[in-house]
């Protein structure tokens, strides 16, 4: 019996929408069932269920086209997408960071019987963390101690003898470093050994994880990635040079290693693979055996990327099984750790530790302990708002390319944006060639948020911490000046034909709300010019404008404004299309209420 040769009927896998899904289906059946199928009226159960699958296939075509865009860092849109296609080109998006800054602290001590000077003796240390709180309750932490016997400290007269007039009180005026948040302890039960093991912190808007250390007393250390098995601890310096290096940093082998992980406000310890059986005993590492056994290379590769770990790795780290983790990471407990000057002024736990406290008055030291008061002279800054989805793409992508190091500018300024939260961030960096250096020297402009969002110069806690972030990955011949951007405030005044029918008022509000929506929400980078021309589109597309007349930008001055002196009408080009700037200077519309007004013809 010869085979009977199935019929090959064409299909369309072009079409994708509702429309064209179910036409094609109608000519399908129109086509093959011509004596079968005759019903196309729109109210006939045939169309019900071509309706139906056309709908199916329409939903279909849509999640298919949503899944792979979501797969792509170039077409992603949604946020958490974005983040985790960024940590693939290795960038860390940023979370919210800790507020550093530098708070000031005074005591009052009972003078000498001479009443020439402090009496000494009762000059304590204020110890690391002490905390202390603003006006908006957020906690703020000591993290070094604070000696008032230090012969750099201020002091002055607090009260006299009325019969003398000999000082008997003396304030003594010392200051420290502070960073937002407070510790919080977790304790978690680990069972049996579990490859790849993940831990959640329960604790949301971690900013740094403290230690980690098991029942037995093994430390866990944090690393960038798991392939990284050398770390750098600071041992103390006794040496004679200890008061110009107080640390010293030694290589250490850490077998026992994880990563943190930031999805949202959520954070996760991840750990390897490794297990108690291949654990290398060797703490100190002798850097003959952190490389690859090459002939004519004696030195020892960038932590961030060594081939020779990826061949000697003890399985990317040992994995904690049958132990208890106690786990201590520091929280921020309000949303927005960033605040003004004179703003933190409580003390809360206070502890003092006195030199020779056996041989002291009780009651005096008392009142020594009782007559703390602080205050921060200047704003605690370091918390900015978290870039949006576009902003995250474009670090990705310079992250990726500097490869962990400094060679060009572009390298210089995502590198800055990828300093660890703990140390603060800043909002703002661009950098330039220095024209007036014989060497390779750069400028460095940054800038930073206060509590309400806007720009503010960057605390010099911050520039330490960019300073020595920026020491691991520069050029050896490279020389960086880390500088204040400069501020220009502005304001928008417009002029509108709003359409007869519509209330003007209306199109007043319309107006205004679009541009304080679309000009207020992205801070502008610094060295970019302001464009005029974005202003006229902006109001071109708002509903009952029929034109645009005239838009005037002016620069805004005033005790609440920034005071850089900038001529806006000599640098705006000739067809008043944007206004320059500066490398070192960057547009700010402060207050979108009242510095964006209009009006209407």
């Amino acid at each position: 019996m010869p085979l009977i040769k199935k019929k090959t009927i064409p299909i369309n896998y072009t079409d994708r929408d509702f429309t064209s899904i179910k036409a094609s289906l109608v000519d399908y059946a129109r086509r093959y069932y011509p004596e079968t199928y005759r019903d196309f009226s729109e109210a006939g159960f045939g169309s019900l269920m071509m309706d139906t699958v056309s709908y199916v296939g329409d939903i279909l075509s849509f999640y298919l086209d949503y899944q792979v865009n979501e797969s792509f860092l170039d077409s992603a849109l949604e946020y958490n997408n974005v983040v985790r296609l960024s940590r693939q080109l290795g960038y860390r998006a940023p979370t919210r960071a800790s507020s550093t800054g530098i708070i000031t602290c005074y005591i009052k001590v009972p003078s000498l019987p001479s009443g020439y000077g402090p009496d000494t003796s009762y000059l304590p240390s204020l110890k690391r963390g002490t905390k202390f709180a603003s006006n908006s309750n957020a906690t703020y932490t000591l993290i070094e101690d604070i000696d008032f016997d230090d012969n750099n400290n201020e002091y002055r007269v607090a009260t006299t003898n009325t019969t003398t007039g000999l000082p008997t009180a003396y304030v003594i005026k010392a200051s420290g470093i502070i960073v937002s948040g407070q510790l919080v302890e977790q304790k978690m039960e680990i069972g049996s050994y579990q490859r790849f093991l993940r831990l959640r912190l329960e604790g949301n808007n971690v900013t740094e994880v403290v230690s980690v250390v098991d029942s037995e007393g093994h430390e866990y250390y944090e690393v960038d990635y798991l392939t990284q098995n050398v770390i750098y601890k600071p041992v103390v310096n006794r040496g004679d040079d200890k008061n110009k290096a107080p640390f010293i940093l030694k290589p250490y082998a850490a077998p026992r290693r994880f990563v943190v992980e930031h999805i949202g406000s959520r954070s996760y310890l991840q750990f390897g693979y490794g297990s108690e059986s291949n654990l290398n005993n060797e703490k100190l590492v002798d850097p003959s055996k952190v490389v690859m056994k090459r002939h004519g290379r004696d030195h020892v590769t960038d932590k961030s990327f060594d081939p020779s770990v990826l061949i000697e790795t003890d399985k990317l780290g040992v994995v904690p099984s049958n132990t208890t983790l106690r786990v201590v990471y520091r929280v921020n407990d309000v949303n927005d750790v960033n605040v003004g000057t004179r703003a933190i002024t409580r003390v809360s736990d206070p502890s003092f530790n006195f030199k020779n406290p056996a041989t002291l008055t009780r009651s005096t030291m008392r009142t020594v302990m009782n007559s703390l008061e602080a205050e921060n002279e200047n704003p605690v800054l370091g918390d900015v708002s978290i870039p949006d989805a576009e902003e995250l793409k474009q670090r990705a992508y310079g992250v990726y390319a500097s490869q962990n190091r400094c060679v060009t500018k572009l390298d210089y300024v995502h590198l800055a944006y990828t300093m660890p939260p703990k140390y603060g961030s800043v909002k703002r960096v661009n950098i330039t060639r220095d024209a007036d250096s014989f060497k390779r020297n750069m400028n460095m402009y940054i800038i930073s948020e206060d509590s309400d969002g806007y720009l503010i110069e960057t605390s010099a806690t911050i520039k330490s911490n960019l300073k020595t972030w920026l020491i691991h990955h520069k050029m050896l011949n490279d020389t960086v000046d880390i500088l204040d951007a400069k501020i220009i405030n502005v304001g928008i005044h417009y002029e509108l034909i709003t359409d007869l029918t519509e209330n003007k008022y209306d199109v007043m509000a319309r107006a205004s709300r679009a541009l304080k929506t679309r000009m207020t929400n992205t801070k502008y980078e610094i060295g970019e010019p302001f464009r005029i021309s974005d202003v006229y589109n902006i109001l071109k597309n708002v509903d009952g404008v029929l034109d645009v007349v005239d838009v005037r930008v002016k620069r805004k001055v005033g005790d609440a404004y920034a005071d850089t002196f900038y001529n806006l009408t000599t640098n705006t080009n000739p067809d008043g299309r944007l206004i320059w700037a500066p490398e070192n200077v960057i547009f700010e519309i402060k207050y979108p209420d009242t510095d964006i007004r209009g009006v209407i013809r």
